[in-house]
């Protein structure tokens, strides 16, 4: 008996450790691969095309989007983001399951497409203060710590929209509760073949 793949959505403001936790995430589960998202952003140091994201022109965006090419996408610090379609549904027909690290925007329109293939976690920090101290650790400018402890609030507002809220205040906790949340996602008994 198989089951179609889900979709695991960590979504959370910028500097709340939702890119380190979906790492370790992958790095312990097999079963899970993680949904590479076009964007027209500049690449930054260290990232590879088609392992971090594929990197686009703003004209090919659009055109994605025309065409109905991407299941979600957003414009977030004057770049723009999508998660390619084609992809995703390959991956759940054959039982495998994809994790987003997106925006609680994105979240929304994936939940909307693919409805109860979706589950959604919420990454929220233990408090501005450790947020702001992550996002100038972690080597943003001036600028933009910002604009993302701006934009941090109105993220942490659309929290009670996913199905769970994990707080990440210690990563091994974190960790261990998302690991527990997809696990029980996996056996749920719409899911089984």
């Amino acid at each position: 008996m198989s089951r179609r793949g889900l979709c695991l959505v960590l979504a959370a403001p910028s500097g709340a450790g939702k890119t380190t936790l979906s790492r370790a995430l992958l790095e312990q589960d097999d079963a899970l691969s993680l949904s590479i998202s076009v964007t027209t952003r500049e690449r930054r140091p260290g990232e590879k095309e088609g392992k971090h994201y594929f990197f686009i022109t703003q004209a090919r965006f659009d055109e994605m989007v025309a065409g109905e090419e991407l299941l979600e996408y957003a414009r977030v610090f004057g770049g723009s983001y999508g998660t390619p379609r084609g992809p995703v549904q390959q991956a759940m027909a054959s039982g495998q399951d994809v994790m987003f690290d997106i925006d609680w925007q994105g979240f929304r329109q994936l939940r909307a497409a693919l409805g109860q293939d979706v589950v959604g976690v919420f990454i929220k920090p233990p408090s501005l203060e450790v947020l702001h101290a992550r996002l100038v650790k972690r080597g943003d400018s001036a600028g933009q710590v910002a604009a993302r402890m701006e934009h941090a609030d109105a993220e942490i507002s659309h929290a009670g929209e996913f199905d769970f809220i994990v707080e990440n205040s210690d990563l091994d906790v974190a960790l261990a509760d998302i690991r527990a949340i997809l696990r029980a996602s996996r056996l749920a008994s719409f899911r089984q073949g």
